[in-house]
């Protein structure tokens, strides 16, 4: 496997990813906000400090996940993998790319949330070492509120 960090004209690939691990969250209530995303607003967050790592099995694109680089963290969203090469370890592997982009940045702290409604994606994050730190009901902009938790690792 590959990882690669992406660039702005790798934004069609992390939809395309995006779009097809997550279709799965579709009837979800509501529906995962990452099913509004386009490639258009992919390369705008791309352009503004986003950063994202896409895994390559055989030169295609398996996984990807977006992060972002704060003072003393490493933010991560939308860890997407085609559901038809889910454990392979592919997630894993992304996760351990981001622990090392973490420690040669001099960040100690990796963070991510998760529905609570999704305990397998939980389960994923907790084997791995990550805890939950925070739970919380997030607005959405219909009137329906989703609980989230907040998950942290410390390198």
């Amino acid at each position: 496997m590959d990882l690669k960090l992406a660039a702005i004209t790798d934004a069609p690939i992390i939809h395309n990813l995006m779009m097809k691990a997550f279709w799965e969250y579709k009837d979800e209530i509501p529906p995962s906000s990452a099913l509004e995303e386009t490639i258009e607003s992919i390369q705008a967050a791309l352009s503004d400090q986003e950063l994202s790592y896409i895994a390559y099995l055989n030169d295609e694109p398996v996984g990807m996940v977006r992060f972002k680089l704060f003072n003393e963290e490493l933010y991560f969203y939308r860890l997407s993998v085609l559901p038809e090469k889910r454990g392979l370890g592919i997630a894993k592997e992304l996760l351990k790319q981001l622990e090392i982009h973490a420690k040669n940045n001099n960040i100690s702290k990796l963070m991510c949330k998760v529905r609570k409604t999704l305990p397998k994606n939980i389960q994923l994050y907790q084997s791995l070492g990550y805890e939950v730190i925070h739970e919380e009901n997030l607005p959405k902009p219909n009137g329906i509120t989703i609980k989230v938790v907040t998950m942290v690792k410390y390198l």
